[in-house]
């Protein structure tokens, strides 16, 4: 067996890189955020995505009276003085104002730089972007993000992640944004100076969803991420409601709020308007060369069943009849093989891929996917702290939770350990096919490193990014250490190798042939704007093992 390979840094920074990437005419972005998208012409920079082997979707949003047909060019240098495709690009109020268009018949592996031209010669800022390798492919590194909610604090690491300037790809795995009205998440307290959400209400209709996103992209953090890299991205809960599912959310009250069909609706219209993604499949493949296919999955809208409720299982329950009930649920409600998260279709489509994957000798199969798939059990020293000033809805949560744990049945209904039968399905496709799992996750706010396996078959790993903002453990647990709620997590969950679950950042994940590792980063703060890490760790997986090396 090959060792690890050493623990040098994933992304070195080199001044040469700096400066280049300095050249890309970011001084507008130094404005405050009101300023950056008053106003008509380009308002919000321009983004790419979904790239290909041989081609690449381009965005920028151009804002006039009425529509105003783009031109946009892409070329290898930045004087575009030999374009390697144009087109036309229509900006419209229709699609508030956003445009796009596919770049094609491009080369392979190779970088390219783009702009957009108004009629009256108005030129966008330029954008960099990266088609996917074809053929042999000895390295390709992914920047890795999730949950940014923009009251909590500065996307530092967005801001990090474009100054070590040497991703070929960034995937957000969703929570791009939130929902919440303002003082909701976060309360009045915990917001941030200078980072006043709009609208000021919730966002419900197509109107609040296309204010809410215009907010977030003003951000010049996130600009800069989108003007330097491609970026694959899927929807998780928070971009329509909190906790998702095919017929409603739990942050979604019809009597006030209306259809949830037109919700959902409206929430998906002004993310595809707003995102460089196209308005086709809900779940793409992505082949990177001959090392990997990376896999957009979607397990939140289209086919998800209603989570499942622990406090629910419990509601009524009399002194000693709660062990009865879950036992009950964990043998019959949990365990039902008709609930879904991927949908039948989708899940066909991806066990026939995998197998595509694994038959064309590529290494890893990586499911860019929203929630975590390891199995997560509370451990018994979150109990520890409870106390009267507990606030009552937490102490019920937690309670709920622990016994649950004792009865064999995981914390997070709203996770893959909420759909067990559909994990089992995905877990046996990825064995018949031969593949080798690397799978990531969002969601939680934290960071976890899974060895995945079913019936004592390796299956592959998981690598659980954190958030770049929103809270995690350490906020709604303050009573326990974060070493403690590590070290405890790890020794009651088999599955689990390590987390972290106090700090925010993102996670830069690098594929070779031999070997997939995963750096999880830390900012030091976001509540200061800066790039300064406060720590990192590593992990590695070689190829064909299907489990963490002993690092």
């Amino acid at each position: 067996m090959l060792p690890p390979p050493p623990a040098a840094p994933i992304l070195p920074t080199s001044r040469r890189s700096a400066l280049k990437l300095g050249l890309l005419g970011l001084g507008g972005l130094a404005a405050p955020l009101a300023a950056q998208a008053a106003g008509d012409g380009f308002t919000h920079g321009v983004a790419s995505g979904e790239p290909g082997a041989d081609g690449v979707l381009l965005w920028t949003r151009y804002r006039s009276g009425g529509e105003t047909r783009l031109t946009w060019e892409l070329a290898e240098t930045q004087d575009f003085a030999r374009p390697a495709a144009s087109g036309e690009a229509l900006a419209s109020p229709e699609r508030d104002h956003c445009a796009k268009a596919r770049a094609s018949g491009l080369a392979p592996g190779r970088w390219y730089y783009y702009r957009f031209v108004a009629p009256n010669g108005e030129t966008s800022c330029i954008g960099r972007t990266r088609t996917l390798p074809a053929g042999p492919t000895a390295r390709f590194r992914i920047a890795v993000f999730s949950c940014s909610n923009f009251a909590f604090g500065w996307f530092n690491a967005y801001a990090h992640a474009a100054e070590a300037g040497d991703f070929d790809l960034a995937v957000h795995l969703g929570d791009y944004f939130y929902e919440y009205e303002r003082g909701e998440y976060p309360a009045p307290k915990e917001a941030l100076g200078g980072r006043e959400l709009w609208p000021a209400g919730e966002t419900v209709a197509l109107a609040d969803y296309r204010a809410r996103l215009a907010t977030y992209r003003a951000d010049a953090d996130l600009r800069r991420l989108h003007q330097l890299y491609p970026m694959v991205a899927m929807q998780d809960d928070h971009e329509s409601a909190n906790d998702a599912w095919q017929n409603g959310a739990e942050n979604h009250q019809s009597a006030a709020e209306g259809d949830w069909a037109v919700r959902k609706a409206a929430s998906q219209r002004a993310w595809r308007e707003w995102m460089p993604v196209s308005d086709d499949e809900d779940w793409a493949r992505y082949d990177i060369g001959d090392l990997a296919t990376l896999y957009r999955l979607e397990t939140r809208l289209v086919a998800r069943s209603e989570p499942l409720d622990l406090a629910k299982v419990l509601a009524g329950a009399k002194p000693g009849e709660a062990e009865a009930a879950l036992a009950a649920f964990r043998d019959g409600a949990w365990r039902d093989s008709g609930r879904e998260l991927l949908g039948a279709r989708q899940r066909d489509w991806l066990a026939a891929d995998l197998a595509r994957s694994a038959r064309s000798g590529r290494p890893w199969q990586v499911l860019g996917q929203q929630i975590v798939m390891g199995s997560l059990a509370m451990p018994g020293v979150i109990g520890e702290g409870l106390s009267d000033k507990t606030p009552e809805w937490l102490r019920r949560r937690i309670t709920a939770m622990l016994a649950a744990s004792k009865a064999g049945i995981p914390l997070n209904m709203d996770a893959w350990d909420g759909y067990p039968a559909e994990r089992e399905r995905l877990y046996r496709a990825a064995l018949e096919a031969g593949a080798s799992l690397l799978v990531l996750a969002g969601d939680s706010h934290n960071a976890w490193a899974f060895d995945l396996d079913h019936q004592g078959a390796r299956v592959g790993v998981e690598m659980a990014a954190h958030s770049v903002t929103s809270p995690g453990a350490e906020h709604s647990l303050p009573w326990v250490a974060p070493d403690a709620l590590a070290s405890s997590a790890v020794a009651r969950n088999p599955q689990l190798k390590w987390c972290d679950t106090a700090r925010r950042g993102y996670l830069a994940v690098e594929l070779t042939p031999s070997s997939a590792t995963g750096e999880w980063r830390f900012l030091a703060s976001v509540r200061e704007r800066s790039t300064a890490l406060a720590g990192t760790h590593r992990m590695t997986v070689l190829a064909g093992v299907r489990k963490f090396a002993a690092g």
